[in-house]
């Protein structure tokens, strides 16, 4: 063979084994990531607001999401920001329960307390303060400490929160009207549900925007027959039973007969068991009871080790899947 094709072969195999190993060490030291470069997300897109209700209709089949309690914070990250639902969406999806709050000039900020200082580098009450002057604050960490994350907007999360995930919105001191206000002028019916906490309140959300999702606070068959008689549909509505399992486990079913979702809160005690370090399997069995009680959804303040102890109720494949995306 020609000394010169050797020589080219002898080349070209020494350039593929450089790139060989250039491969291995980049994939050594970057995060793992899809064929296209990315790290894998969990992202839930509902498109529409009537593919948001229709996500969120009982089938019998099991909800592979979370919700994320003020967006599920860990260590060195804070709770109620973006970068926070950024890492859970990293690991689970999930659906994120956060907190509106007025500032003094009327700006609707996402803040848990009424006062500053547990969550952030600030003193005194939210609303004593404009939102420029709450914007020079940054946030805490779950051990207290200060970190480059600053407060945000309702606004600015909403527009963030399209394609990614669902946005449960608190109550805490805005009312229904302007957290709907907000969805609409934001065009977020598709990525928002809006907490009810009063049968009176879901009856306005509905009169004011019918393809409005809300979430609602249905514990008893003594309060579905109570939420019967608003006549706001099932169709937007996803049902919260409580942060621990009912007494009469029958309300389950009654809504379930409805179509409707139901969530249970686990961050009160499950959560905080697991995060004691009690054995898992143990913890696995303990929040499968929930599941085979009835809920559809956990509401849990540690959705990444949550959703590895119930993963393989999360990794179902359901009509729902067709949300479900990277």
């Amino acid at each position: 063979m020609n000394k010169y094709v050797l020589d080219f072969k002898r080349q070209n195999m020494m350039t593929r084994q450089a790139l060989i190993i250039f491969l291995f060490v980049l994939g050594a030291v970057l995060p793992v990531a899809d064929a296209y470069g990315q790290k894998k997300n969990h992202y839930i897109n509902a498109k529409t607001s009537a593919g948001l209700r229709a996500m969120f209709r009982y089938t019998g089949d099991s909800v592979s999401f979370l919700s994320s309690h003020r967006g599920g914070p860990e260590k060195h990250l804070t709770e109620n920001n973006t970068a926070t639902l950024k890492n859970t969406l990293r690991h689970t999806y999930s659906i994120m329960e956060i907190d509106p709050r007025y500032t003094k000039d009327s700006v609707m900020i996402i803040h848990h307390d009424p006062t500053l200082q547990r969550t952030t580098t600030g003193q005194g009450r939210v609303s004593d303060f404009t939102w420029k002057e709450l914007k020079k604050l940054r946030q805490k960490d779950m051990e207290g400490n200060p970190t480059k994350y600053k407060i945000q907007t309702l606004e600015k999360m909403l527009k963030w929160a399209k394609g990614k995930t669902i946005l449960v919105l608190d109550r805490k001191e805005v009312s229904i009207q302007d957290r709907i206000s907000m969805v609409e002028k934001c065009k977020s019916e598709a990525c928002a549900i809006v907490m009810a906490y009063t049968f009176e309140e879901a009856k306005i959300g509905y009169a004011m925007n019918k393809e409005i999702m809300m979430q609602i606070f249905i514990p008893t068959p003594e309060k579905f027959a109570e939420f019967e008689r608003t006549g706001v549909p099932w169709d937007n509505v996803v049902a919260f039973v409580g942060h621990q399992l009912p007494k009469d486990l029958s309300v389950f079913k009654m809504i379930h007969d409805k179509g409707a979702l139901t969530i249970v809160g686990t961050s009160r005690n499950l959560d905080r068991e697991l995060m004691d370090g009690n054995d898992p399997e143990t913890m696995r069995q303990k929040y499968n009871t929930v599941y085979r009680a009835g809920a559809d959804i956990l509401e849990a303040d540690t959705p990444v080790p949550v959703s590895k102890i119930v993963s393989n109720r999360l990794s179902s494949k359901t009509y729902r899947t067709k949300f479900l995306g990277e």
